[in-house]
Protein backbone atom coordinates (compact mmCIF):
# COMPACT_ATOMS: atom_id res chain seq x y z
CA UNK A 1 0.00 0.00 0.00
CA UNK A 2 3.00 2.33 0.85
CA UNK A 3 4.25 1.75 -2.99
CA UNK A 4 1.02 1.94 -4.69
CA UNK A 5 -0.27 5.12 -2.65
CA UNK A 6 -3.65 2.82 -2.58
CA UNK A 7 -5.80 3.13 1.05
CA UNK A 8 -7.64 0.16 0.96
CA UNK A 9 -8.06 -3.48 -0.88
CA UNK A 10 -11.07 -4.25 -2.45
CA UNK A 11 -11.43 -7.91 -2.80
CA UNK A 12 -14.11 -10.54 -4.32
CA UNK A 13 -15.31 -12.26 -1.01
CA UNK A 14 -17.34 -15.05 0.25
CA UNK A 15 -18.14 -16.78 3.35
CA UNK A 16 -14.69 -18.70 3.31
CA UNK A 17 -12.52 -15.88 2.61
CA UNK A 18 -13.99 -14.27 5.33
CA UNK A 19 -10.70 -15.09 7.22
CA UNK A 20 -8.59 -13.50 4.59
CA UNK A 21 -10.30 -10.18 4.97
CA UNK A 22 -9.89 -10.72 9.08
CA UNK A 23 -6.32 -11.81 8.40
CA UNK A 24 -5.88 -8.28 6.48
CA UNK A 25 -7.75 -6.07 8.52
CA UNK A 26 -5.63 -7.35 11.54
CA UNK A 27 -2.37 -5.99 9.86
CA UNK A 28 -3.90 -2.82 9.43
CA UNK A 29 -4.85 -2.95 5.21
CA UNK A 30 -8.41 -1.67 5.10
CA UNK A 31 -10.53 -4.00 3.02
CA UNK A 32 -13.98 -3.54 1.24
CA UNK A 33 -15.55 -6.76 0.48
CA UNK A 34 -17.37 -7.63 -2.83
CA UNK A 35 -20.45 -10.00 -2.53
CA UNK A 36 -23.40 -10.84 -5.07
CA UNK A 37 -22.32 -11.05 -8.65
CA UNK A 38 -18.54 -11.07 -8.79
CA UNK A 39 -17.03 -10.66 -12.04
CA UNK A 40 -14.12 -12.14 -11.65
CA UNK A 41 -15.69 -15.38 -10.79
CA UNK A 42 -17.70 -15.64 -13.92
CA UNK A 43 -16.39 -18.13 -15.28
CA UNK A 44 -17.03 -20.20 -12.43
CA UNK A 45 -20.35 -19.41 -11.72
CA UNK A 46 -21.48 -19.56 -15.01
CA UNK A 47 -21.77 -16.16 -16.26
CA UNK A 48 -22.99 -12.67 -15.54
CA UNK A 49 -26.44 -13.24 -13.69
CA UNK A 50 -28.04 -11.70 -11.08
CA UNK A 51 -27.56 -13.64 -7.20
CA UNK A 52 -30.03 -14.06 -4.97
CA UNK A 53 -32.93 -14.33 -6.78
CA UNK A 54 -33.51 -18.06 -5.26
CA UNK A 55 -33.87 -19.10 -1.47
CA UNK A 56 -30.50 -21.13 -1.41
CA UNK A 57 -28.42 -18.08 -3.46
CA UNK A 58 -30.34 -15.72 -0.90
CA UNK A 59 -29.34 -17.81 1.98
CA UNK A 60 -25.76 -18.12 0.59
CA UNK A 61 -25.15 -14.00 -0.35
CA UNK A 62 -26.61 -12.97 2.83
CA UNK A 63 -24.29 -15.55 4.90
CA UNK A 64 -21.31 -13.97 2.80
CA UNK A 65 -22.54 -9.95 3.78
CA UNK A 66 -22.97 -10.90 7.52
CA UNK A 67 -19.65 -13.43 7.42
CA UNK A 68 -17.52 -10.86 5.34
CA UNK A 69 -18.82 -7.60 7.85
CA UNK A 70 -18.18 -9.95 10.84
CA UNK A 71 -14.68 -10.16 9.43
CA UNK A 72 -13.77 -6.26 9.88
CA UNK A 73 -14.57 -5.45 5.98
CA UNK A 74 -14.85 -1.28 6.40
CA UNK A 75 -17.90 -1.62 3.69
CA UNK A 76 -19.34 -4.19 1.14
CA UNK A 77 -20.11 -3.80 -2.66
CA UNK A 78 -23.70 -5.51 -3.42
CA UNK A 79 -23.29 -6.35 -6.92
CA UNK A 80 -25.91 -7.54 -9.31
CA UNK A 81 -28.52 -8.67 -6.48
CA UNK A 82 -32.82 -8.79 -6.06
CA UNK A 83 -33.99 -5.47 -4.62
CA UNK A 84 -35.17 -7.88 -1.57
CA UNK A 85 -31.72 -9.30 -0.97
CA UNK A 86 -29.66 -5.89 -0.96
CA UNK A 87 -32.06 -4.28 1.38
CA UNK A 88 -32.03 -7.45 4.17
CA UNK A 89 -28.01 -7.26 3.62
CA UNK A 90 -28.06 -3.40 4.46
CA UNK A 91 -30.77 -3.88 7.06
CA UNK A 92 -28.87 -6.68 8.36
CA UNK A 93 -25.11 -5.64 8.66
CA UNK A 94 -23.48 -2.77 10.56
CA UNK A 95 -20.84 -1.70 7.39
CA UNK A 96 -21.73 0.31 4.83
CA UNK A 97 -23.27 -0.94 1.62
CA UNK A 98 -22.80 0.28 -2.47
CA UNK A 99 -24.73 -0.87 -4.78
CA UNK A 100 -23.64 -1.66 -8.07
CA UNK A 101 -27.04 -3.21 -9.50
CA UNK A 102 -28.38 -4.08 -6.01
CA UNK A 103 -30.96 -1.30 -5.87
CA UNK A 104 -31.53 1.97 -4.30
CA UNK A 105 -31.68 0.20 -0.83
CA UNK A 106 -28.11 0.38 -0.63
CA UNK A 107 -26.42 3.15 1.63
CA UNK A 108 -24.29 4.43 -1.54
CA UNK A 109 -23.97 3.78 -5.02
CA UNK A 110 -20.97 3.13 -7.80
CA UNK A 111 -20.81 2.58 -11.40
CA UNK A 112 -18.25 1.91 -13.90
CA UNK A 113 -17.08 4.91 -15.90
CA UNK A 114 -17.06 3.29 -19.09
CA UNK A 115 -20.06 2.12 -18.38
CA UNK A 116 -21.84 5.16 -17.15
CA UNK A 117 -19.88 7.33 -20.50
CA UNK A 118 -20.97 5.13 -23.01
CA UNK A 119 -18.24 3.94 -24.28
CA UNK A 120 -19.65 0.49 -24.92
CA UNK A 121 -22.40 -1.11 -27.23
CA UNK A 122 -23.70 -3.55 -24.42
CA UNK A 123 -23.96 -2.49 -20.80
CA UNK A 124 -25.62 -4.49 -17.63
CA UNK A 125 -29.06 -3.60 -16.66
CA UNK A 126 -28.42 -1.57 -14.24
CA UNK A 127 -26.35 0.82 -15.83
CA UNK A 128 -27.81 4.33 -16.71
CA UNK A 129 -25.93 6.28 -19.56
CA UNK A 130 -25.35 9.23 -18.89
CA UNK A 131 -22.84 10.53 -21.89
CA UNK A 132 -22.92 8.82 -25.48
CA UNK A 133 -18.57 8.88 -25.26
CA UNK A 134 -18.95 6.47 -27.62
CA UNK A 135 -20.78 8.13 -30.24
CA UNK A 136 -18.81 11.22 -29.75
CA UNK A 137 -15.43 8.89 -30.39
CA UNK A 138 -16.62 7.15 -33.22
CA UNK A 139 -17.38 10.35 -34.84
CA UNK A 140 -14.57 12.35 -34.13
CA UNK A 141 -12.76 9.02 -35.24
CA UNK A 142 -14.19 9.49 -38.92
CA UNK A 143 -13.70 13.38 -38.65
CA UNK A 144 -10.07 12.72 -38.25
CA UNK A 145 -9.88 10.17 -40.89
CA UNK A 146 -12.21 11.75 -43.62
CA UNK A 147 -9.29 14.68 -42.88
CA UNK A 148 -6.56 12.53 -43.55
CA UNK A 149 -7.87 10.87 -46.57
CA UNK A 150 -8.54 14.25 -48.05
CA UNK A 151 -5.09 16.00 -46.62
CA UNK A 152 -7.36 18.73 -45.04
CA UNK A 153 -4.95 16.92 -41.79
CA UNK A 154 -2.48 18.31 -41.21
CA UNK A 155 -3.40 22.31 -42.10
CA UNK A 156 -1.00 24.86 -42.32
CA UNK A 157 -1.41 25.98 -38.38
CA UNK A 158 -0.74 22.11 -37.31
CA UNK A 159 2.95 21.96 -39.37
CA UNK A 160 6.20 22.44 -38.74
CA UNK A 161 8.29 24.73 -41.58
CA UNK A 162 12.16 25.93 -41.45
CA UNK A 163 13.25 28.55 -39.70
CA UNK A 164 13.95 31.35 -42.55
CA UNK A 165 17.60 32.55 -41.91
CA UNK A 166 17.99 36.01 -40.43
CA UNK A 167 18.43 38.85 -42.60
CA UNK A 168 22.24 40.82 -42.40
Amino acid sequence: MKETGAQAVKLETSAELAPIVRFLVRRGIPVMGHIGLRPQAVLAEGGFKAKGRTDAERERVLAEAVAVAEASAFCIVIEGVAESLAREITQTIDVPTIGIGASAACDGQVLVVNDMLGMFDWTPKFVRKYADLRGEIDRAAAAFASDVKSRRFPAEVETYFSKKPASP
